[in-house]
């Protein structure tokens, strides 16, 4: 068995989360310029071996696509032809961003700290995989 690594794509930057061997617990992984992701990725698989990948699929309220997607949809084309041996998944991701701050303010971190939007999405990322283990499951 190995890894799977979740993806809280952005424009900019990208949360990323990931399972440990088993696949059992989710935890944050880091948060990468999004244009470094395929080159962290690479990297990353390096060393630890990764079974699938989980991207967030964000919708609005009403379940259509979000704007996001236009750039979610040729970056899995990129991952598919970088990672052809790993399965990629799909999770709705709505309200993972509001979730990951209210786990913040819960969880007592400071003010300073839950500006820190990279943490966000690192949370987010989390939330979606542990979202994926329980479907899964």
């Amino acid at each position: 068995m190995g890894q799977i690594i979740a993806i809280d794509y952005g424009s900019k930057r990208t949360g990323l989360a990931t399972t440990d061997d088993m696949q059992m617990i989710a935890s944050g992984l880091d948060t990468v310029p999004t244009e470094k992701l395929i080159t962290f990725l690479k990297d990353y698989m390096i060393f630890n071996k990764v079974e699938a990948f989980v991207i967030g699929e964000p919708k609005r309220l009403h379940g259509e696509a979000s704007e996001i997607e236009i750039q979610i949809k040729p970056f899995i084309e990129t991952l598919k032809k970088e990672f052809p041996t790993q399965e990629i998944h799909r999770i709705d991701e709505r309200f993972t961003s509001k979730l990951a701050f209210d786990t913040m303010l819960a969880s007592g971190i400071s003010k300073k700290k839950r500006r820190n939007k990279g943490l966000v999405d690192k949370i987010s990322a989390t939330l979606i995989l542990q979202d994926f283990l329980q479907y899964r499951n």
